[in-house]
């Protein structure tokens, strides 16, 4: 199915060093990827593994020491802020820690004004600004009537995930990066924050990168995984490939240590 899409975003042997001589550490080593439009992937890896470092090079947070990065089929080019802002209308985050998104001194309608000025600019009627707020919060089950005016820390961890998504669905970007997007809600808002999500995916054909350390998860909502250790991509495929067929002694690993409610749990490597 990937391959009769465009690839919107690609890395050729892209490296990130931190650090010098004995305190040198290679945090992304020479990986390489294509992501399709439309496609929905996981980069799935243990703490330490790269996979936040590879999802910062992606947003422009973090700059290569080696390798291209590869936008639209064309060599990225962040140079200036003006070509930086450009950019990030295409390719926008949701964090793991909803608590240190946002400015706390900007209200909400501040918050959802800034997509919106992101996006079509300043020059639109304010009804038409405060349908557009109200049709993003509604998307995500939130009333804007009854956040108007409120700060963030004023509402719960979930409801500051949905209201992610909600600047997502105003900004309508190419690719959503989502790095443990659910991992610090309940289950039953995790399910509700996974599907928007896909919805979204379905609605505009957004491509979604899932950065994460739960093999569950990429299994069940991606169609390609890539697996991360050391900084190196060590496995990648289809889910069905990586997750049921994994050829990788370390991706084996990941799947043995999930725990199964039909056997006994072996906790000896815990």
């Amino acid at each position: 199915m990937a391959e009769k899409r465009k690839v919107c975003l690609s890395g050729s042997g892209l490296t990130k060093v931190f650090g010098l001589g004995r305190q040198k550490t290679v945090a992304v080593d020479h990986v390489d990827f294509n992501f399709y439009e439309g496609e929905i992937i996981s980069i799935v890896g243990e703490s330490g593994s790269g996979k936040t470092t590879l999802a910062k090079m992606l947003l422009g947070l973090l700059n290569p020491t080696e390798g291209e990065i590869y936008f639209q089929g064309k060599k990225r080019d962040i140079g200036t802020h003006k070509k930086k802002k450009e950019y990030w209308k295409s390719i926008q985050a949701i964090f793991q820690d909803p608590f240190s998104s946002y400015n706390i001194f900007h209200k909400i309608d501040e918050v959802l004004l800034d997509c919106i000025y992101m996006r079509v600019g300043r020059k639109i009627p304010y009804a038409t600004k405060l349908e557009m707020m109200t049709k993003a919060c509604s998307f995500v089950n939130l009333k804007f009537e009854e956040l108007t005016n409120k700060y963030p820390f004023e509402l719960s961890g979930g409801q500051m995930q949905r209201l992610m998504i909600a600047r997502v669905f105003l900004l309508m970007p190419r690719i959503l990066l989502a790095d443990e997007p659910t991992s610090m809600i309940d289950a039953c808002s995790r399910a509700t924050i996974l599907d928007m999500l896909m919805q979204l995916r379905n609605e505009i054909g957004m491509t979604i990168i899932f950065i994460t350390h739960d093999i569950g998860l990429a299994y069940y909502v991606s169609d390609s995984v890539y697996i991360m250790e050391h900084g190196n991509i060590v496995e990648h495929g289809s889910a069905d490939e990586v997750i049921l067929n994994p050829k990788e002694a370390y991706t084996q690993r990941l799947i043995n240590d999930v725990p199964k409610i039909y056997e006994e749990w072996d906790l000896s490597t815990v």
